[in-house]
């Protein structure tokens, strides 16, 4: 693998825009919890830079972390429906099955085993102290937390490890739980060395999209469970409805200044990236037409740029089975790696 990016913290980090992979030597693994219908967020985010990655020939494992559903939930609504869908999203934005696994964690018991000689490679201080896992707590919707939240990072890296993934497509803020992976890796090889020598685990890299953050149609982080965000899925209408209702300014000069117009520039910025354009042409193209003539922009941006798949969508839709199938043909091949990498674990910890 090459890449013109410097690697940069612990994590080693490259990014999405610089990186050019080896298909040979390099497997990503990437997922979401099925928790409602994938949005703009997540397509600019992390879709385009999977099937990017795709494309390119790299190795594509795609968890759908349906038992992750439950951290911050007291249970798990409609789940298989929202499985469904997201795979829904994932085929519709380009993920082919027969270059991609998509699998669901909770077909994989293997995977799942991994957890608990995972977890006592990490101290109960080390979870407490992961800023990730603090800033889902304070969103939790649970009157209490679980005792699954604290050991999501742990649980993630099993996502990660099982199928041995070197590089992970993520965010700035879940490269804590990146480093949880590494050094669950790290410890295990150190504690557990194998006959031949070599590391039974590779130590995952961070590989950092390149796009910058969506914020949703209240000013806040667009997110599915704050209802601020477009769903791939929308119709139309239902997108125009949406950016109708988004938070705008009294200034009626458009202008593209994040730190200064947040909400505005969030709307610039989304109909910028619908068209592959500069922010700040969309704000100088708009001028002095103020909020209304944003709001038209970027609904037409939006429906035009998701017009192919929003068409791939309702086709694929149509045949649900198609959906399970693919779901099953992923967890065969990744019950298959799974259990080859548990047998391996069991047969270094002496456990077999």
């Amino acid at each position: 693998m090459t890449t013109t990016a410097t690697a940069t913290g612990p994590a080693g980090a490259a990014t999405t825009a610089t990186f050019t992979a080896d298909p040979g030597t390099d497997r990503v693994l990437t997922g979401d919890r099925p928790t409602g219908p994938l949005h703009l967020g997540h397509y600019f985010g992390t879709l385009r830079n999977r099937v990017r990655l795709q494309e390119q020939g790299v190795e594509m494992f795609v968890v759908v972390a349906d038992y992750q559903v439950i951290t911050d939930r007291d249970v798990a609504d409609r789940l298989a429906e929202h499985t469904e869908d997201l795979v829904l999203d994932y085929l519709a934005a380009g993920l082919d099955p027969d270059r991609a696994t998509i699998f669901a964690h909770s077909a994989v018991p293997a995977l799942n085993q991994l957890l608990l000689p995972f977890l006592s490679l990490v101290s109960v201080a080390e979870l407490n102290r992961n800023p990730t896992v603090k800033e889902e707590i304070a969103h939790s919707r649970q009157s209490a937390v679980n005792g699954l939240m604290f050991t999501y990072p742990v649980h993630q890296a099993a996502d990660i490890l099982f199928c041995k993934a070197n590089l992970v497509p993520v965010g700035q803020d879940q490269l804590p739980h990146l480093e949880v992976a590494r050094t669950v890796a790290r410890r295990f090889n150190e504690r557990y060395p194998n006959s031949g020598g070599e590391p039974v685990f590779p130590q995952p890299r961070a590989l950092l999209s390149d796009a910058p953050l969506l914020l949703g149609t209240d000013g806040g982080k667009m997110s599915k469970s704050r209802g601020n965000s477009v769903a791939l899925g929308a119709t139309e209408d239902e997108t125009a409805r949406i950016v109708r209702a988004a938070r705008t300014d009294a200034d009626r000069r458009i202008s593209y200044d994040p730190a200064a117009r947040p909400e505005v520039s969030g709307l610039v910025l989304l109909a910028a990236l619908c068209q592959d354009r500069a922010p700040e042409e969309i704000a100088a193209e708009i001028g002095d037409g103020g909020a209304a003539a944003l709001k038209r922009t970027v609904t037409d941006s939006v429906n035009e740029c998701l017009r192919p798949l929003r068409a791939r969508r309702a086709e694929l839709a149509a045949d649900r089975a198609h959906l399970r199938r693919v779901l099953r043909d992923g967890a065969e091949r990744a019950n298959a790696i799974a259990d080859a990498t548990l047998a391996e674990v069991r047969s270094v910890m002496g456990s077999v």
